[in-house]
């Protein structure tokens, strides 16, 4: 559970405002996602008044605006997140079918009329599902039965090379054998 205030984060357990200001607590600062998941970027905060809520998405590229709104009232979505955002009057976003495109720190404002703000940052991960991993297991797999069978192969060939080879030792011992007894027989 964190609480965002000013560029400060500090662990808190409840969520009061102190005196006049806003609160802002963020559950979840930090989130790991799959491509074409549905993520909720998941804020709640605490003021008087009707506050303005303005989401920003930063990465290498530069800072976007995604959506601005006051709760009860129509967001004004950027067209670059136009059918992919929701918004909530707690400060959440949902973001839809979300891509790598979409990994980087997002930074949410909240802002009474008086002018006190806060804001706090959820940082995005999002990471493509290796197909490539499984294909190499694959290729990797068929590569060992391939191996495997070709080491069956030559013991067999080197079990009946064995074979013929004794066949022909024992054939030959065995003549050896006959031509001995038979000299003794022309000894004798």
């Amino acid at each position: 559970m964190w609480w965002a205030q000013g560029s400060a984060v500090a662990p808190r357990l409840a969520l009061h405002p102190t005196g006049q200001g806003v609160s802002l607590y963020i559950p979840q600062p930090a989130i790991n996602a799959t491509v074409e998941e549905d993520i909720l970027l998941s804020v709640d905060y605490s003021c008087h008044g009707i506050p303005t809520i303005e989401w920003k998405y930063t990465s290498s590229w530069g800072v976007q605006k995604i959506v601005e709104w006051k709760p009860g009232t129509q967001a004004n979505i950027s067209q670059s997140h136009k059918d992919r955002v929701c918004t909530f009057d707690n400060g959440s976003i949902q973001l839809f079918s979300v891509g790598v495109r979409d990994s980087g720190s997002y930074i949410v404002t909240v802002t009474e009329r008086l002018g006190s703000s806060r804001f706090g940052t959820i940082v995005l991960h999002v990471s493509e599902i290796l197909y490539e991993d499984l294909h190499f297991v694959a290729v990797f797999l068929a590569f060992l039965v391939a191996v495997a069978a070709l080491l069956i192969s030559l013991m067999w060939v080197c079990n009946k090379c064995a074979y013929k080879f004794q066949r022909k030792r024992r054939h030959k011992l065995k003549e050896s054998t006959t031509e001995e007894i038979e000299l003794q027989d022309v000894e004798c």
